[in-house]
């Protein structure tokens, strides 16, 4: 496996073992890409997360991919942030802990991830990067791991903690 890589893309349209929404705790779809996510997949997802019935921040669970590319779509709670004097660097890096954890677990290789909680959660996204940079690191020796992000200003930011973390 090689470090983490970074595109410019639509996740809902890569191919690999998992992409990762970056869910609220409800898991419902939402208006961001989560919203993206589950129209792509379909209404099989909604109705999956609606059994599974919610999940906590910094915590993660499997669903199928459904009519995605991705066989699976790994929903992650990513925290909002409130001024960062509330574990939001710790909640946010136990989230990219428990997505990879998650996938190791069940065999998957191949994981596309989003930019957790820099959206409407606005998270400052130089922090989010690094986080998300370190940890993807940590397993690199177990799967490849490719970071999609939605424009070039947050996949610039990404590559340059790839970047960073690789020195």
């Amino acid at each position: 496996m090689t470090g983490p890589t970074v595109i410019c893309a639509d996740i809902t349209t890569q191919s690999a073992d998992a992409i990762v929404n970056s869910a609220h705790k409800s898991l419902l779809a939402g208006s961001g890409l989560s919203g993206l996510i589950h129209r792509a997949a379909g209404p099989e997802l909604e109705l999956t997360c609606r059994e599974i019935g919610g999940c906590p921040t910094g915590s993660a669970v499997l669903t199928p991919g459904f009519k995605l590319a991705a066989k699976h779509v790994i929903h992650a709670v990513g925290p909002r942030w409130l001024g960062g004097t509330r574990g939001e660097a710790e909640l946010l890096e136990r989230c990219y802990h428990s997505v990879f954890n998650l996938a190791v677990a069940h065999g998957l290789r191949t994981v596309c991830s989003p930019s957790i909680s820099t959206g409407i959660y606005r998270f400052p996204l130089d922090e989010a990067s690094l986080i998300a940079a370190r940890v993807a690191k940590a397993y690199q020796s177990s799967l490849d791991i490719c970071f999609v992000c939605f424009d070039e200003a947050t996949a610039a930011a990404y590559r340059s903690a790839v970047d960073w973390r690789s020195a």
